[in-house]
């Protein structure tokens, strides 16, 4: 299930966003603020962003240009030209005005998730030593080959899909579900740990990090 975060400081807006993507089977999570906004990207990652401008605290142009690996579509009463091509410039990936159609609000999303998976589906995932060739399903380590269980390696995927964040136990439970019957985080356990000694075997790197309580990002 996609997720996706709503920073919309109006409740009215916000819950009339928050039922339109459920209805479609989307889960949706809230920040009514840009500083709120900032502490759950930081500790989990999303899908997408659906971003108001005009937030307190800290504005949605701020935001943009601190997002790195989230699709962004602003939402925003601002429209003027300038408005909308300093958010695109910056990071955004689109801009919808203040009212827009349900309608054309979801098929917006649902370009942006197709591309943001597209994007990855033909070129290498790379993080410091390591490369994630998706076309082959491997990962390589200072040109070493190094063999991947397919549930290892949707699990990296995962992990390198979004780099600076912290993805959940959750996440990536239902991530590796395709390929793991009856997943536990016991047997997440498993698998992270036997990646771990793989990527240990060519690099002395400890690569994944453990967040307690919360999940696993790359470690910086």
């Amino acid at each position: 299930m996609k997720k996706i975060l709503i920073v919309e400081d109006d409740i009215s807006i916000h819950q009339l966003l928050e039922e339109l993507l459920q209805n479609e089977g989307y889960e949706t999570y809230h920040a009514y603020s840009g500083t709120e906004a900032l502490l759950l990207l930081e500790k989990e990652a999303y899908d997408l962003i659906l971003l108001d401008l005009m937030l307190p605290a800290l504005c949605g142009e701020e935001i943009i240009e601190k997002v790195q690996d989230t699709p962004i579509i602003v939402l925003s009463a601002k429209s003027s030209l300038e408005d909308k091509v300093h958010c695109l410039l910056s990071g955004a990936n689109d801009y919808l005005t203040k009212p827009f159609q349900g309608k054309e609000l979801l098929a917006r999303i649902a370009v942006q998730l197709r591309s943001n998976q597209a994007s990855f589906l033909d070129h290498t995932l790379k993080y410091k030593e390591l490369e994630l060739l998706n076309d082959q399903h491997t990962l390589m380590i200072s040109n070493e080959k190094v063999s991947l269980t397919k549930t290892e390696y949707a699990i990296l995927k995962q992990l390198l899909l979004h780099p600076t964040q912290v993805i959940s136990k959750n996440q990536l439970l239902d991530f590796i579900s395709e390929d793991t019957e009856d997943c536990s985080e016991y047997s997440l356990r498993v698998h992270i740990s036997n990646l771990r000694k793989k990527i240990k075997d060519y690099t002395s790197t400890p690569y994944i990090e453990s967040i307690w309580g919360i999940g696993f990002k790359m470690k910086e």
